[in-house]
C-alpha cells in the first residue's frame, strides 16, 4: 500500500487519546482543504445507545494526531 491510505482504512481504526488513554470513538468524516489535504477528522464519540445527538461529534485536527498505527490512531488533544 505504500504511503497511500484510504478513508476506509482510517475508519476501521480505534481513536485513542494519549492524554487519558480513553477510546474516543470512530471516524465518520474528514474535512479536506482546497488543495486536497486532510485538515481534521470528525469523530462520532462513544455514547450510550439512547443518545443520537450529532452535536456530540468531535473534530480532531490533523496536527493533533500523534501516530497512526495498524489498529489505532493516537491523538494528543483535550476534547
Amino acid at each position: 500500500m505504500g504511503d497511500k491510505m484510504r478513508l476506509s482504512d482510517l475508519q476501521n481504526k480505534n481513536i485513542v487519546n494519549v492524554i487519558d488513554g480513553k477510546n474516543i470513538g470512530n471516524i465518520i468524516d474528514v474535512n479536506i482543504s482546497n488543495d486536497g489535504k486532510i485538515e481534521s477528522l470528525i469523530i462520532e464519540t462513544n455514547k450510550n445507545l439512547l443518545s443520537f445527538n450529532r452535536d456530540l461529534d468531535k473534530e480532531v485536527l490533523w496536527k493533533d494526531i500523534a501516530k497512526i498505527g495498524e489498529d489505532v490512531i493516537l491523538i494528543n488533544t483535550r476534547l
